[in-house]
């Protein structure tokens, strides 16, 4: 993990935090932490709520909870090795990322979930305006840069191989049969302020028109996406670091 990712996880962990305070405060049961790393996100969800958790990750070598075992899963390869309806919360946190089927393992997360049990996902925010720019000079998105072909790592801070923006996300979600509830950063990213300043009129203008052609002449616009392809162009999105999301089961 790079000195950045030490820097940003905390953030991101309070994040959740505030997103499941949020969704469903008085939360308990089973609690169910994909890719818990050194367990840092169940010390804290275990401070706020009465959970009892169980950790999942690609190697059992990171974590630092004393007596915590971890159930080492390859989400690429390997269904979840829970029975159905197992979990009331989920967290996964900066792995969908990573994984090269994020529709499949979404599924998966479903199905273990309880009915009414609650997903949080975060992942890297390849809207803000850092992202944008970057990707209209470089090509490649803020966190997706260029991955070598032969001896790329996926696991690594870097080994971002699944970009999802906002909308497909909760696309997704969707899809699985999750509802998002609600929808956050984890804070804003102040090297995106400038060109918020200098681009956020001709941003406002030109999506709301392009929105209203998508409406009229493509048809892919309907009550029930709209809110979701609104979101891509407010002020949060612009300046969000990371995405913060919750899901609930029917």
């Amino acid at each position: 993990m790079t000195d950045k990712a030490k820097y940003s996880t905390p953030a991101i962990h309070l994040a959740v935090l505030k997103a499941i305070t949020e969704a469903q405060p008085s939360i308990s049961g089973e609690h169910l932490d994909i890719g818990s790393g050194d367990g840092s996100l169940i010390r804290l969800l275990g401070e706020h709520f009465k959970l009892h958790s169980r950790a999942c990750d690609y190697t059992d070598t990171l974590m630092e909870l004393a007596g915590q075992k971890v159930d080492v899963v390859n989400l690429d390869h390997d269904a979840l090795p829970y029975p159905d309806e197992s979990f009331d919360l989920i967290t996964f946190t900066e792995v969908i990322e990573h994984v090269e089927n994020h529709r499949a393992v979404l599924r998966d997360i479903q199905r273990v979930l309880k009915p009414g049990g609650l997903l949080l996902i975060t992942t890297p925010n390849i809207l803000n305006l850092k992202s944008r720019l970057r990707f209209l000079f470089f090509g490649f998105w803020n966190l997706f840069g260029p991955l070598h072909v032969s001896a790329s790592d996926k696991y690594s801070t870097g080994g971002h191989i699944n970009l999802l923006s906002y909308f497909y996300l909760c696309h997704s979600l969707h899809d699985a049969g999750l509802k998002p509830v609600y929808s956050g950063i984890d804070q804003a990213q102040r090297s995106s302020l400038p060109a918020l300043l200098l681009l956020w009129l001709p941003i406002t203008l030109l999506s709301r028109r392009t929105l209203s052609r998508e409406e009229r002449k493509y048809r892919t616009v309907d009550a029930h996406n709209r809110p979701i392809v609104k979101e891509m162009n407010r002020s949060r999105m612009l300046l969000g670091r990371t995405i913060v999301v919750a899901a609930r089961k029917a």
